[in-house]
């Protein structure tokens, strides 16, 4: 239990970071897509 703290902190960073990413990539692909035709979005 004596490096509890620092294990659960770099948890806590990790995955706090990887949602941080997320969120940021889906707002800016949906800011994108505002700007796109539809002929560009082959994945519709």
């Amino acid at each position: 239990m004596e490096h509890a703290t620092f294990i659960i902190g770099s948890y806590v960073l990790t995955f706090g970071s990887i949602a941080t990413y997320i969120a940021w990539f889906l707002r800016r692909s949906r800011a994108i897509d505002k700007f796109l035709d539809e002929k560009d979005k082959p994945w519709t």
